[in-house]
């Protein structure tokens, strides 16, 4: 990823990571449709009763949102227990914080997460205000102004197929459209629009981004990758957004669906896993666990244990 640093810290936090001289491991990814899955998303497409058990892990108004399958908690879980795990995502403070991933204890949360697509970088769940300020002035200085985007973007959406129209923490916008009925070549238009202004556009589910483009995951989480003295630095991700950070780390994993599968998107480092919906979540965490020293992560590969039989009568 960025140039590694020699500089490792002496605690452990809440997680299990290892003491200081130890080779330490940045396991940095998306989470929408990488690493949890609406009910949209879910893609369970076998016999109902062959379908994975679910667990919850976002809310709103009360009802469950968003899901990853019980397995790929398990191995998030082993996973935390030895490296530095970020969650990087596109959504705002806001959104993120009403997700609750799996941890080793109860209560547990990442102690660095990336949100906004690298706009905020949170360290123990606030905003590290250096950070930002470095963003804010980065984008002032390379893109054109916020309010000049969503002008265009008013013009450009037609309220037939378009549902909403928002800001996303003064850092960008998206809308959010009925897919089907967008017209052909509009997305490619807008594309070459946003391109001439310092924007890149990204399609993912119901939802068109227009995100600065100097506005990356990837510069944030090498920020955590220099403050933390990481060796490794692992990294997953599906959409158009998580390409860059795909391509800065040792390793990527790409699920089978999303925008990068659509396209046929791939890159030297980068695995194209087949599967696709909530299983390529299991699968992403399977995949990085044997990359990451030491070799107690070996147990990601095996399979669930199996319960004794019970006792003849």
């Amino acid at each position: 990823m960025s140039e590694r640093t020699d500089h490792h810290l002496g605690h452990t936090g809440q997680t299990g990571r290892t003491d200081e001289g130890s080779a330490r491991v940045l396991v940095g990814s998306d989470l929408d449709r990488t690493l949890i899955y609406s009910p949209r998303a879910l893609a369970l497409d076998m016999a109902d009763e062959l379908a994975p058990r679910l667990l919850a892990v976002e809310v709103q108004h009360g009802k469950p949102l968003s899901f990853m399958t019980e397995r790929c908690a398990e191995l998030l879980v082993q996973l935390i227990e030895v490296a530095e795990f970020v969650p990087v995502t596109t959504r705002t403070r806001a959104q993120y914080q009403r997700v609750h991933l799996p941890g080793p204890v109860p209560g547990w949360s990442p102690r660095y997460a990336v949100c906004a697509n690298g706009g905020h970088l949170l360290v123990d769940g606030v905003t590290d205000q250096d950070w930002h300020a470095r963003v804010q002035q980065l984008l002032a200085d390379n893109c054109a102004p916020l309010d000049q985007i969503v002008h265009h973007l008013a013009l450009a959406a037609d309220p037939e197929w378009t549902l909403k129209r928002r800001v996303a923490e003064d850092l960008f916008a998206y809308l959010v459209v009925e897919r089907e009925l967008l017209p052909p070549g509009w997305t490619e238009e807008l594309t070459g629009w946003a391109d001439g202004h310092g924007y890149n556009v990204s399609l993912q589910g119901r939802k068109v981004y227009l995100v600065p483009q100097p506005l990356t995951k990837s510069a944030a989480l090498a920020e955590v990758e220099r403050r933390i003295g990481a060796s490794t630095v692992l990294s997953a991700g599906d959409s158009l957004l998580d390409a860059e950070l795909l391509l800065a780390a040792d390793q990527g994993f790409r699920p089978g669906h999303g925008e990068l599968a659509d396209s046929g998107w791939t890159a030297p480092g980068v695995v194209a896993l087949r599967e696709t919906g909530v299983a390529a979540g299991g699968e992403v965490g399977r995949r990085r666990g044997p990359l990451v020293p030491p070799a107690g992560l070996a147990q990601l590969q095996q399979p669930p244990p199996q319960q004794p039989p019970p006792p003849p009568p």
